[in-house]
């Protein structure tokens, strides 16, 4: 092999290599988080439908490209958290990759929608959201949604990353879904809330029914 077509692959090779990392540096990548969590860092949760889709501009980037969304209307069924009006529209971004969030249109499937509120109506989400189909939560998440969550949003929630791990708070709950079960969408996710006790201190609460101001355990009667 001569030393013009050596320099040639390891050119081509090269902008191969290029083009890969810049795709893995395009990829949405997010921290799993509790659905507490996602519920007290969201500014609207909603349950709702999503009717139709269309693919429209939002304004241009620092070098004069379109900035493409998508935007669904929806009908919300429910509001959990948010403004004193009606979500009509969802904005996301139009790939995976971006962090874009796909949605079945047509009104048959419901959601949970957590995401940022923008306005007039309109809120914007990602990936990185807690967007889940309704049927899959659990009947304490869906109770969880009209109160107790809320009641614990002063509370830290840690994951834990490998055993052991500790508290270093006393309102710190410990996630341990996936050092237990190796899935982030396990017992504590869908059956338990991390609630402020009466001395300030946190501690995790599973039940359906709203718990006391002073629970000693983390489990209904």
């Amino acid at each position: 092999m001569s030393a013009t077509t050596l320099r040639s692959l390891l050119a081509s090779l090269a902008v191969l290599l290029l083009g890969r990392m810049d795709r893995l540096a395009d990829a949405c990548s997010c921290s799993p988080v509790h659905p507490q969590q996602a519920f007290c860092n969201a500014d609207v949760v909603i349950r709702a439908k999503a009717v139709s889709a269309k693919e429209v501009d939002s304004g241009n980037d620092i070098y004069g490209n379109p900035i493409k969304h998508i935007q669904y209307e929806i009908k919300q069924i429910k509001m959990f958290k948010g403004p004193d009006q009606d979500i009509e529209f969802i904005y996301t971004a139009p790939s995976s990759a971006v962090c874009g969030v796909t949605l079945d249109v047509g009104g048959k499937k419901e959601y949970l929608i957590a995401g940022k509120f923008e306005g007039n109506g309109k809120m914007h989400i990602t990936l990185c959201d807690f967007i889940v189909p309704w049927d899959s939560l659990s009947a304490t998440q869906k109770k969880s949604l009209n109160q107790r969550y809320q009641m614990g949003c002063e509370c830290k929630i840690s994951r834990c990353p490998s055993i052991p791990c500790y508290v270093s708070a006393q309102d710190e709950c410990l996630w341990t879904d996936w050092v237990t079960e190796k899935n982030i969408n396990g017992r504590q996710a869908k059956h338990y809330a991390c609630i402020k006790r009466s001395d300030g201190s946190c501690a995790w609460y599973r039940g359906v029914a709203p718990p006391k101001q002073e629970f000693l355990d983390i489990e209904d009667p």
